[in-house]
């Protein structure tokens, strides 16, 4: 069984097991959320110094159910590699400082052997979206699987089918990871995503890469939510000038639970 090994320890969370499980422990007792329980989470995937806070607003809401999820179903974009559609990788557990978690591939196969995923082990190499959301599971320590996919270019219909698909096996949940707006000043990103948040909450699947770099996958399940008679509701949103970053050159983040 191929393991996947982390790779950005020390960049985006640290690389020191007592250190990590302490930062995200405390980043889940401060930002409490309760609610009902949902079918997805959408969470930002930047340094925990940076989203750690907005993102742990996500994964509180799920203290109440964890017996009840068997399967996270993560969708990010491909941030280094060029991708058309989207990739599975070619591993069974996946590595980090808080140790290794499983990877559901026998889900994998089958959205393979269906034609809705390819096996692309590039993509997700040296991709970050997905692995920071790694310790939160951990530290959280639910009895689930873990089904990791990259959502390049792909037409939004195959992106709201793939969703549809696995949320046809029971006790699973979808997690999209995306930032919103990049690199523009405070004021003209928090004027930027407050238009996002509106049609997030409005379920509209028409958000730009310029609005969200994962709007592929975020697009999908909008389109998912708007379908099946879903609620978004927000969590929470801040950006990294709020946070750890120059208040010239900022990302947005936001935390959404759709049920």
């Amino acid at each position: 069984m191929r393991i996947k090994q982390s790779a950005v320890a020390g960049m985006f969370y640290p690389d020191n097991a007592d250190e990590l499980a302490l930062i995200v422990s405390q980043l889940l007792v401060e930002n409490p959320q309760q609610g009902r329980m949902p079918v997805a989470l959408q969470v930002p995937h930047a340094g925990l110094i940076y989203s750690g806070g907005i993102a742990a607003r996500a994964y509180s809401r799920l203290r109440p159910y964890l017996n009840s999820i068997s399967r996270i179903v993560l969708l990010g974009p491909a941030h280094r590699v060029p991708l058309q559609g989207m990739a599975v990788m070619d591993a069974g557990l996946w590595q980090t400082p808080l140790g290794q978690i499983q990877i559901d591939s026998v889900l994998s196969d089958a959205l393979v052997s269906e034609g809705l995923v390819v096996v692309n082990d590039q993509a997700h190499a040296q991709e970050h979206c997905l692995e920071v959301q790694l310790p939160f599971l951990q530290v959280l320590d639910g009895e689930y699987r873990i089904l990791p996919v990259l959502v390049g270019q792909t037409p939004l219909a195959r992106v709201s089918a793939l969703i549809g698909r696995v949320l046809k096996e029971p006790g699973t949940l979808v997690v999209i990871s995306s930032d919103l707006s990049h690199f523009h000043t405070y004021s003209e990103a928090n004027l930027i995503d407050r238009a996002t948040l509106r049609q997030i909450n409005q379920l509209d699947a028409d958000i730009t890469a310029q609005q969200a770099c994962g709007c592929y996958a975020l697009n999908g399940l909008l389109a998912y939510a708007s379908d099946n008679g879903l609620k978004a509701e927000n969590l929470g949103y801040c950006n990294s000038g709020d946070t750890a970053g120059d208040k010239n050159r900022v990302v947005g983040y936001s935390s959404y639970a759709f049920y």
